[in-house]
């Protein structure tokens, strides 16, 4: 019985690792939770959908499917991705509300998945009433740098998710 009541207290004190596919954007190194991400792609042509925000590239065809492809460098920071070799899209399954989308974010690139232990993980920062960082779900460091952890889901606002969803249909 002992021994039992010790390996209950040893699991509960074990946090959990999960799996982070990190990039840079814009000179900053990003996570996002590798559930989310169906696919990483090489950046294609894209096409142009008039009369959409800035922050929407246009639209690819991927394998039969329009997927939109948003370009998070002019969404975070109103700086566009630049092209070039290394630039990819990762493709992602968002959820927000009641809308479910297939979307694309096109980053500067693409570097590696890691391991992140749920206990090297601080919570978003609090910036203050006027800064929305709900869309960070935390700050991990990794090798002497943060990385900051992207909760897609929040990244871009319901109004922006049914924009998309509407050139998505």
């Amino acid at each position: 019985m002992q021994e039992q009541v010790q390996s209950i207290e040893e699991t509960e004190g074990l946090s959990q690792t999960e799996q982070y596919l990190t990039f840079q954007m814009i000179d900053k190194s990003y996570g996002l939770e590798i559930l989310n991400i169906k696919e990483i792609i090489e950046y294609a042509e894209v096409t142009e959908v008039p009369m959409t925000p800035d922050f929407i590239l246009g639209v690819i065809n991927l394998r039969g499917r329009v997927v939109p492809v948003i370009d998070l460098g002019l969404l975070f920071a109103g700086q566009p991705v630049i092209l070039t070799r290394r630039t990819s899209i990762i493709i992602l399954e968002v959820k927000n509300s009641d809308l479910q989308l297939e979307i694309g974010i096109a980053v500067d690139v693409v570097n590696e998945v890691i391991d992140i232990n749920d206990n090297d993980i601080e919570p978003s920062p609090s910036l203050g009433d006027k800064i929305n960082t709900a869309f960070i779900s935390g700050m991990a460091k990794v090798d002497k740098e943060f990385l900051i952890l992207l909760n897609v889901e929040k990244v871009m606002s319901v109004d922006e998710f049914t924009i998309i969803s509407s050139i998505q249909a």
